[in-house]
C-alpha cells in the first residue's frame, strides 16, 4: 500500500485522471467529459447538443479537450514517477527520503572552489557583494545539480518499468488531401503543419526523416502547409511544392525545399529545372497561383485547429505540444504502436557488438 503521507494531495488529482482508465463500473462521473449527444446548453428552450458545439466551434472545443487531456496526463506521470519511487523505496527497504539521497543527493559534484564561484558571481547580475549572495550562489548550484541527477534516476527507473498509459488522447479530424509518404495502411501518421521558410521546421527535418527510417513500412508522413504571413517566400513555395506534386515530384520538391535557402521564385523555378520537370507548366502553374486555393484549404484547416505556429505535429490525430525532439517524437509514435520505450530498447539490437 502506498503511503498516503508521501503521496498527498497529488492523489486527489491522480484519481480525476484515473478515472479514465478505470473499468466503467468503477469510473468517476466528475472526470469524464460530457458525451456528444449531452445537451451542452438551453436557449429560449433551444437546446444545443455538445455534438453541435463540437461542429460550430472545433477548434475552441478541440483544444479544450486537448488542455485537460494535458493536465490529466501531466498528474498522471508525476503520480508515475511517485510510484516508482515508492515501490523502489521498498525495494531497498528505505523511506523515499532517504532512497534520494543514496541515488540522488550523494551522487552530484562538490560544491565548486572559491575561484570557481567568484567566476558565477562576475555573471550575476546584483548589485549585491560577493560575500552576501555566496551562500545563494551554492544553494542555486546544487539544486540545478539535484534535479538534473534526480531526471536522471527517474529516466533509470521508468526503463526498467512497464508503463502503459491507457487515458486516450483526443483526436483532430485532419483532412486527408495531401500526399502521404509512406504505407497507404501505416499503422502511425505523422502529420506536420509547417512552412518552409520557417528555420525551426527546417531543424526539426533531420528528426522527421529519421522516424520515416526507424518505423519504415509502420509509418506515414504527411506534410500540411501552414505559411505565416511575416515569412514572404513561404506562400510561394508551398505552392510550388503542389504544382511539382501535379507533376508526380511532390516529395522531392518539398525536400529541396525543406533543406533549401533560395525559396524566392526564381529559386523555386532553378529546383524546377533540377528535378526536370516541365519548367513551362511548372512556371505557369506558379505564377497563375494555380494551386493558390490548395495552400490555402490547408492554412484555413491548420487555423480552425486553432494552431498559433509552425512546425505543430499530430500523430494519428493527436496533437503534441511542447518540446520537439526526436527522442520526444519517437515516444509518441512507440505509444501509437503500443509499444514502451523500454520494451523498444530492449528489442533494439545491440549496437556494441
Amino acid at each position: 500500500m502506498l503511503r498516503g503521507k508521501f503521496m498527498g494531495l497529488k492523489l486527489v488529482a491522480a484519481a480525476a485522471a484515473f478515472a479514465a482508465i478505470l473499468p466503467a463500473g468503477f469510473r468517476l462521473a466528475a472526470a469524464e467529459l460530457p458525451a456528444g449527444d449531452v445537451t451542452a446548453v438551453e436557449i429560449n428552450g433551444v437546446k444545443v447538443s455538445l455534438a453541435e458545439l463540437e461542429q460550430k466551434r472545433p477548434a475552441a472545443m478541440f483544444q479544450a479537450r486537448s488542455n485537460y487531456y494535458e493536465a490529466a496526463r501531466r498528474t498522471l506521470e508525476e503520480y508515475v514517477d511517485e510510484f516508482l519511487l515508492e515501490q523502489q523505496a521498498r525495494k531497498e527497504n528505505l523511506t523515499v527520503p532517504q532512497l534520494l539521497e543514496r541515488h540522488v543527493n550523494s551522487t552530484i559534484a562538490k560544491d565548486p572552489s572559491e575561484e570557481t564561484l567568484r567566476v558565477y558571481f562576475e555573471g550575476a547580475d546584483t548589485t549585491e557583494s560577493y560575500e552576501s549572495v555566496r551562500d545563494k550562489i551554492i544553494d542555486a548550484l546544487r539544486q540545478r545539480r539535484i534535479a538534473k541527477a534526480k531526471t536522471a534516476y527517474m529516466q533509470s527507473l521508468r526503463s526498467q518499468a512497464t508503463v502503459a498509459y491507457r487515458l486516450d488522447p483526443p483526436r483532430a479530424p485532419i483532412s486527408k488531401d495531401t500526399p502521404a509518404r509512406g504505407p497507404l495502411n501505416a499503422r502511425v501518421t505523422l502529420t506536420e503543419y509547417a512552412d518552409y521558410e520557417c528555420p525551426y521546421c527546417q531543424q526539426i527535418q533531420p528528426s522527421v526523416q529519421k522516424l520515416e527510417e526507424e518505423f519504415k513500412g509502420k509509418l506515414a508522413f504527411v506534410y500540411k502547409d501552414y505559411p505565416l504571413p511575416m515569412h514572404p517566400n513561404a506562400q510561394k513555395a508551398a505552392e510550388a511544392s503542389r504544382c511539382a506534386d501535379a507533376q508526380g515530384k511532390y516529395w522531392e520538391f518539398h525536400d529541396l525545399l525543406s533543406s533549401g535557402k533560395n525559396l524566392d521564385v526564381p529559386g523555386l523555378k532553378v529546383y524546377a529545372r533540377q528535378l526536370k520537370l516541365d519548367t513551362a507548366g511548372f512556371e505557369r502553374c506558379l505564377d497563375k497561383g494555380e494551386k493558390a486555393d490548395v495552400v490555402k484549404a490547408s492554412a484555413t484547416e491548420a487555423q480552425a485547429l486553432g494552431l498559433q505556429g509552425t512546425p505543430t505535429f499530430f500523430i494519428n490525430g493527436r496533437y503534441i505540444s511542447g518540446s520537439l525532439t526526436y527522442e520526444r517524437l519517437r515516444g509518441f509514435v512507440l505509444e501509437e504502436l503500443g509499444v514502451s520505450v523500454s520494451q523498444a530498447a530492449a528489442a533494439a539490437p545491440d549496437s556494441r557488438k
